[in-house]
């Protein structure tokens, strides 16, 4: 497996505009693509931006078909990207699904401009969320160039180690997580996503909102952990970073030689559940 370069980019998103934010997180994707990036992970409900009064408006929805396929025209600017730049974008929306639920989501948009509703978030965090939104019912692997796979998750999925050792149930090379992560929680940050690094071994890619209105002021701190959870890159606690690296299958070889916690693991509690997920191909 060649390195694979990559992008977290933090920024801020305006409340309710999916329009211009889509455009913005073209614009950023852009940047990681003249940087050699071939995957751009984006933050938590980006399209929408997360803040929960804007969010009463269903306009903010974006809608999927029974694929999970979304093709709201808003998106146009990303799919043109992707295409044009060969680069697998993932970014967080709130997604209308053909039953009718609303998830927070992750969308993948592929390299050809298909955008996909990928992964809907397993752990809500408080009543706002859950009231906001449905919970997802099974986790989601993204194969991505030269054989890489990640795991998807969604912020507060990241404070849940269960939830990214059963990603090892297909062999992930790490995790990818949109955030939204508030002022004041920069503790916590910092040491859940270096974690569900270390615990498995991989690498993870962390994409937070950042700057915004008190009470949703979001504190930034993108970064890519390496598989023994030290970050490679990190972005500042306020202001938009487009912060990349390479990851490396060679690494993740020496670094799981050496630290075995995937081979020595219980096998009757960590055995990957029903082997029920999602795979997104792009």
């Amino acid at each position: 497996m060649q390195d694979l370069i990559v992008a977290a980019i933090q920024a801020e998103s305006t409340p309710g505009d999916v329009v211009g934010n889509a455009r913005t997180a073209a614009r950023l994707v852009g940047e990681a693509a003249d940087q050699g990036a071939r995957l751009a992970v984006l933050p938590e409900l980006f399209l929408c931006a997360y803040h929960p009064p804007a969010l009463a408006d269903p306009a903010t929805d974006v809608h999927a078909d029974a694929a999970g396929v979304v093709a709201d025209a808003r998106l146009d600017p990303l799919r043109a990207v992707a295409r044009d730049r060969q680069v697998v974008v993932v970014i967080g929306a709130a997604v209308r699904t053909a039953g009718q639920d609303r998830i927070c989501a992750a969308l993948v948009v592929a390299a050809d401009g298909t955008v996909r509703s990928a992964y809907a978030k397993e752990n809500l965090c408080g009543d706002i969320e859950r009231d906001l939104f449905v919970p997802g019912r099974q986790g989601a692997t993204l194969h991505v160039a030269d054989g890489w796979r990640f795991g998807l998750g969604i912020c507060y999925d990241g404070c849940f180690p269960e939830h990214a050792r059963q990603a090892q149930a297909d062999d992930v090379h790490g995790m990818l997580y949109p955030a939204a992560y508030v002022t004041g929680s920069e503790h916590r940050r910092d040491v859940y996503y270096a974690a569900r690094a270390l615990d498995n071994t991989g690498y993870v890619i962390y994409s937070n909102c950042v700057d915004g209105t008190d009470p949703w002021l979001f504190n930034g701190g993108a970064a890519v952990y390496d598989p023994e959870g030290r970050a490679v890159v990190k972005g500042p606690n306020t202001g938009t970073s487009v912060l990349v690296a390479a990851l490396s299958a060679d690494e993740i070889a020496r670094t799981r030689s050496s630290h075995q916690m995937l081979i020595d693991r219980p096998k009757t509690i960590f055995a990957g559940g029903d082997g029920c997920r999602e795979q997104v191909y792009t």
